[in-house]
C-alpha cells in the first residue's frame, strides 16, 4: 500500500528587490515554520509503508489445515494367536529287528515300498529251527502212540476186570442163598482176584494219563519252537513306508532281544498317513493349551495348510526351558507330508467377539502411557490415554478411553501435535504379518 502526500506550498519569500542593497528572508507565517517537521513525518510514513508491505507479500491470508489419515474405532472379533515352528516326525516309526537269528532269504520290500499292517517284509533261513521243529513233531506223534496204547491197555484190563467183577458177584450169590454149597475159600479167591482186577484198571487209567501228560508237552514244545520258526517270516507291525534298509540277501540277522552282540536292524518303517508336530509352548501360555484344540500347520515348503489339533501334552514344564511339551496330530490322508518337513504352528490362546479395536499403527507407547491421536468433531487434535486389552498382529482391544466411530491417526506422526487444526481423511489399516 502506497501513500501519497501532495503539499501545497507557497513560495516562500519574495523575489522583489526592495532595496539595492535588499537580501531575501524566509516568511515569518506559523504555516511556514512547520514545514521539516512535515518533510521528516513523511520520510517516516513511507519506511514504515514499505517494511509492512514486505511483510504482508510475505505471510498467507488463510491458514491451511494439514491432511492425517484417519481409522474409524469399530467392533470386530479379535483373536490372539501363538505361532510355533517345529519339524514333522512320523505317528510312528520303528526299526524292525529280527526275533531269532537267521540268515535273509528273501528280502520283498525296499527303500519308499509301502506295506500294509502284517505284511511279509522278508524271510529269514533258521536250520536249527527246522530241525527242532522236527524233532518235535517226532515227539508228538511217538506220545501219540503211547497214548493210543495206553487207551486200548485200559480197555483190555477193564474188560478183565468186568469178568472178574461178574464171578464174583454170582458166586457171592449162590453161597449167600445156599450156604454151604460153595466153600468160602472159593469165594475168597474170586472176591481177591475181583479186587486186583480193579486195581489194574486204575494202574492203566493213570499210565492213559501220564501218556496223555507227556503229549501235552510234547505239543506244546512243538508250538513253541513254532513260534519261533514264525519269527523267520518278518512282518510289518502298522501300515507304513519304509524308509531305510540295512539288510540285503544273504545278510546274517542277528537276534534283536540279545544285548550281547550288535544286531543289526532289517529296515526302518514310518508311518505316514498321521504325522506328530511336537512344539515347546512357553509357560505364559500354558494355561490356554487344550486337547482338541484346532491348530493351523502351514508348510512353507509345500506352500500349503493342513488341518490338526492338540492331541497329547506333558502337563509340566521344563526347568531348563521354560516351555511345555505338547504334540498336535495331523492327518496326511493324501501322502503330501513327508518327515522332516518344517511347519508352523498357530494356535488359538484368546478370542474376543464384537471387541472395540484400534489400530495398533495408531497407538502410541510413552513409557507406561498409551494414547492415540484423536480427531475431535472440530477437527482439531487430541491425545486420548487408553486402557488397552488384548492383542493381535493388527488391533488391539480398548477397554477405556475410546468409543465406537472416533477417529484415530494412523498416518506418521511426527510433526503433529495435540490443538492442530487437521484434515481427516479416511484410510484402509495396513495390514501385518502374523507373528
Amino acid at each position: 500500500m502506497h501513500l501519497m502526500f501532495f503539499l501545497n506550498l507557497k513560495k516562500p519569500f519574495s523575489n522583489h528587490a526592495r532595496g539595492a542593497g535588499a537580501v531575501a528572508a524566509w516568511p515569518t507565517h506559523p504555516t511556514r515554520s512547520l514545514l521539516p517537521a512535515c518533510v521528516a513525518a513523511l520520510a517516516v510514513l513511507l519506511t514504515a509503508c514499505q517494511r509492512g508491505a514486505h511483510v504482508e507479500a510475505n505471510a498467507p491470508t488463510v491458514q491451511e489445515a494439514q491432511t492425517v489419515g484417519v481409522i474409524p474405532v469399530a467392533r470386530k472379533t479379535l483373536e490372539r494367536q501363538l505361532t510355533m515352528s517345529s519339524e514333522l516326525v512320523p505317528f510312528q516309526e520303528i526299526d524292525v529287528y529280527a526275533k531269532e537269528s537267521g540268515y535273509v532269504r528273501q528280502l520283498l520290500v525296499d527303500y519308499g515300498s509301502r506295506v500294509r499292517r502284517d505284511q511279509l517284509m522278508a524271510v529269514l533261513e533258521i536250520p536249527e529251527l527246522e530241525m527242532v521243529l522236527q524233532q518235535d513233531q517226532a515227539s508228538v506223534r511217538n506220545m501219540s502212540d503211547q497214548v493210543t496204547h495206553a487207551e486200548h491197555e485200559l480197555k483190555r484190563i477193564e474188560a478183565q476186570h468186568r469178568v472178574r467183577h461178574l464171578e464174583y458177584e454170582r458166586l457171592a450169590a449162590v453161597a449167600k442163598e445156599k450156604p454151604g454149597l460153595v466153600a468160602q475159600q472159593e469165594v475168597d479167591d474170586v472176591q481177591g482176584r475181583d479186587l486186583a482186577a480193579e486195581s489194574q484198571v486204575e494202574a492203566a487209567k493213570a499210565a492213559l494219563e501220564g501218556a496223555q501228560s507227556q503229549l501235552g508237552i510234547a505239543k506244546a514244545k512243538l508250538q513253541q519252537d513254532q513260534v519261533l520258526f514264525d519269527y523267520s517270516r518278518i512282518t510289518a507291525p502298522f501300515e507304513g513306508v519304509v524308509t531305510q534298509r540295512y539288510a540285503n540277501l544273504g545278510t546274517l540277522m542277528q537276534a534283536g532281544t540279545s544285548s550281547s552282540t550288535q544286531a543289526l536292524p532289517l529296515v526302518r518303517l514310518s508311518q505316514d498317513d498321521k504325522f506328530r508336530l511336537v512344539i515347546p509352548v512357553p509357560e505364559s501360555y500354558v494355561r490356554y493349551i487344550r486337547i482338541g484344540d484346532p491348530v493351523n500347520v502351514m508348510v512353507p515348503s509345500l506352500q500349503k495348510s493342513f488341518p490338526g489339533r492338540v492331541a497329547r501334552f506333558s502337563v509340566d514344564v521344563k526347568e531348563e526351558t521354560r516351555t511345555m511339551h505338547t504334540e498336535v496330530d495331523v492327518p496326511n490322508p493324501t501322502r503330501e507330508l513327508i518327515s522332516g518337513l518344517y511347519a508352523e504352528a498357530t494356535l488359538s490362546v484368546e478370542r474376543r467377539d464384537q471387541a472395540l479395536a484400534v489400530p495398533l499403527q495408531a497407538v502410541d507407547h510413552q513409557g507406561q502411557r498409551i494414547t492415540v491421536l484423536l480427531v475431535d468433531p472440530d477437527g482439531k487434535l487430541e491425545a486420548r490415554p487408553l486402557t488397552l486389552g488384548i492383542q493381535t498382529a493388527t488391533d488391539a482391544e480398548v477397554l477405556s478411553g475410546l468409543k465406537e466411530g472416533d477417529l484415530v491417526v494412523v498416518s506418521d506422526r511426527g510433526g503433529l501435535k495435540p490443538g492442530q487444526l487437521v484434515k481427516p481423511q479416511k484410510v484402509e489399516a495396513i495390514e501385518q504379518s502374523q507373528s
